[in-house]
């Protein structure tokens, strides 16, 4: 069975947001084939994707290579993020579903229980789910595809500290929702604004070198070998 590129393209990614691969590091199609039990095909395209993402570069003479983003383009990323979920938020208050709204709240719920309890080990989980939600709600493939691709950049340029009041950061998504929920665009956009404005102060640059995670986060065939 042929593994689709996209799933092909899932797993890398993951790997370099996670840091498996360092920054600067080579991508060659028979060492990725093997690691994910795939063909070369589905990891050739795989990581063309990704270069046009900008996870991934072509050097003369070392071909696919991990990208090494600078300080100013991270800063570029955080900042484009500021600027596309108030849109996204907004144009979610106009097409949004009831499905969507249904999962957003129930997120919500969750979110602010464990947020009442101290209990934090899955908000980080529940809050990345809004927020990609949210981005689904919009109506706009191209829109959701490009946040979605902000928040995999940000996690990969960024470490992200805890909010130092998670209830409060819980009852601004909730507001969202509501906003979200009553067709307020306007309202949903700048208290998405002001959220992500309140978030970027979290967000602290990785530097090279820091600590990685090493171990791959899923195969994408499993009964392939798995290294």
């Amino acid at each position: 069975m042929r593994i689709p590129a996209h799933s092909v393209c899932t797993a890398v990614r993951d790997d370099i947001v996670a840091g498996v691969y360092e920054r600067g590091s080579r991508l060659t199609e028979e060492v990725l084939a093997r690691r994910y039990g795939v063909s070369r095909v589905p990891v050739r395209e795989a990581l063309r994707t990704l270069e046009a993402e900008g996870f991934v570069v072509t050097r003369r003479h070392a071909g696919a290579c991990v990208a090494e983003p600078t300080e100013r383009e991270a800063a570029d990323v955080l900042e484009m993020r500021t600027l596309l979920e108030p849109l996204g938020a907004a144009r979610a208050a106009q097409r949004r579903t009831e499905a969507h709204l249904k999962v957003l709240r129930g997120l919500v719920r969750l979110g602010q229980e464990r947020a009442r309890k101290g209990n934090s080990d899955d908000l980080r989980a529940l809050g990345g789910w809004f927020h990609e939600t949210l981005a689904q709600a919009c109506g706009s493939p191209s829109l959701t595809s490009m946040l979605t691709q902000l928040r995999h950049k940000i996690a990969w340029m960024y470490a992200v500290e805890p909010p130092v009041s998670p209830v409060e950061s819980w009852a601004e998504h909730g507001a969202i929702v509501d906003a979200v929920a009553r067709g307020d665009g306007e309202r949903a956009r700048a208290l998405t604004a002001l959220h992500a404005e309140r978030a970027t102060g979290a967000h602290r640059l990785r530097l090279p070198g820091a600590e990685r995670v090493r171990t791959s986060q899923h195969a994408v065939n499993m009964s392939g070998p798995r290294h």
